[in-house]
């Protein structure tokens, strides 16, 4: 016997109560017995809610419901790098679509149905149930695994803004998300015309048009999954910082030769050309040296002109500089072949030093074996030798600057040397500072 019908037998059985006196009148009277049916309550959970008293009246207190642990996450991960390997694998919006109107072709109706009409509706409703989930569960892991910028790495942040464009990154994903909350009604409304057919050629009808408008839904807004494809591509292209290695940044000016020492000094193979911007992006290459592993990275060259001013190249650059523990390898060519006057590359230089003064600093003027005697001038410079600094520059390149060609491997060794010794005295604020962050943890 089931539980329910336990219950109900126990609802339906009377309870007998005794004969009982009254007290309430003058003298004691019988009162027969009556029957009593028990009172079932059945109740899931109870909602209770707090009150409060404002101006005479009951006034329900507000309720502060705890923070997600998806948030929570979120923040404590804020700091982490290595987002876009993570990235869930995207498939061409053709594929999506394919497979699943293969799947779906293959459902077949619920067996034990005789009725030919009732057959044919319920595989309908079927095939375009499955038809809608096989699209949409695919769009909804896109939309809740590509990560929220917001608590991204600043760096990666900067990253996708500069790379993919400001605001696109997080529109192709309303996009994807808005094409799945169209297959889904879109599959739901068709699925219950099929089920209210009342024939065979009715259901077979519906099930057409239902598949129809699906396929020319995706087929017209499917674009959307190819672009955040191009995103998942483009970001896993990028390169792995890791935050605890030592990093040598190179920053100067368009065709310095920072693309030349980057192959000298490390296992990255940028591309070598003489023209200005040939650097499109971060490039990675790595330095291995008394059983360590410290990163270098190419960065685009800087132009004389105000940051509002700035390319997307120039201001990835700065993003590097901003967001991650570098020591910066700063690179001067005075030979005037890299198409920037020394002058302007003086007032870049200048510009970059107080802005990012605080990371370890290395000069290096390069092509020296190609420096004249007499400063090099160009059409735009003012030729005012008053200014001391800048003549000197013009000459010569900051104090302490390394001169070095990798045409007659001149000053190389040194160079080396030096950037041993700045990257081991990186690695040691790096650990310094990741002792103090523990120890403010445990604190807090």
């Amino acid at each position: 016997m089931s539980r329910a019908s336990t219950l109900f037998q126990l609802w339906q059985t009377p309870i007998r109560l005794p004969l009982t006196i009254s007290k309430i009148s003058k003298g004691p009277h019988l009162i027969p017995s009556a029957r009593s049916y028990p009172v079932l309550c059945f109740c899931k959970e109870i909602q209770t809610s707090t009150y409060e008293v404002v101006k005479g009246s009951y006034v329900p207190s507000p309720v502060v419901k705890p923070e997600s642990k998806a948030k929570e996450k979120s923040l404590e991960n804020l700091e982490d790098v290595g987002a876009f390997q993570k990235l869930p694998m995207v498939m061409p919006s053709v594929d999506i679509l394919y497979s699943a109107l293969r799947k779906a072709k293959r459902i077949t109706p619920t067996k034990g149905i005789a009725n030919i009409a009732k057959r044919e509706r319920n595989r309908g409703a079927r095939q375009l149930d499955a038809l809608m989930k096989e699209l949409a569960i695919p769009l909804r892991t896109y939309s809740e695994n590509f990560p929220n910028k917001k608590y991204l790495h600043p760096y990666e942040r900067s990253l996708i803004e500069l790379t993919l464009g400001d605001g696109n990154y997080e529109q192709v994903l309303g996009k994807v998300d808005a094409l799945r909350k169209k297959v889904v009604s879109i599959g739901k409304e068709h699925a219950s015309l099929c089920a209210k057919s009342t024939t065979k050629k009715e259901a077979e009808a519906r099930l057409t048009e239902g598949i129809k408008k699906v396929e020319e839904t995706f087929n017209r807004e499917g674009k959307h999954v190819d672009d955040l494809l191009h995103i998942a591509k483009t970001l896993r292209a990028m390169p792995v910082l890791d935050l605890e290695a030592p990093t040598l940044c190179l920053v100067g000016a368009p065709n310095v030769g920072k693309s030349s020492l980057v192959r000298i000094l490390s296992t990255g193979k940028p591309e070598i050309c003489n023209y200005p911007f040939t650097t499109r992006g971060i490039l990675m290459g790595h330095i291995i040296s008394s059983h360590q592993t410290f990163q270098v990275t190419d960065t685009p060259g800087l132009l004389k002109r105000c940051d509002e001013d700035r390319n997307n190249l120039e201001k990835l650059t700065l993003a590097v500089l901003s967001h991650l523990p570098t020591a910066i390898l700063y690179v001067h060519d005075l030979t005037g072949e890299c198409g920037t006057s020394p002058s302007d590359q003086f007032v870049i230089y200048k510009e970059i030093k107080e802005r990012f003064g605080e990371h370890l600093w290395l000069d290096v003027v390069s092509k020296c074996d190609l420096l004249q005697k007499s400063p090099v001038l160009f059409a735009t410079d003012n030729g005012d030798d008053s200014d001391l600094k800048l003549e000197r520059y013009r000459k010569l390149g900051p104090d302490g600057a390394i001169h070095v060609s990798v045409m007659n491997e001149v000053g190389l060794a040194e160079l080396k040397s030096r950037v041993h010794e700045m990257l081991d005295s990186q690695m040691t604020r790096i650990q310094v500072q990741e002792s103090n962050k523990e120890k403010l943890e445990l604190v807090s």
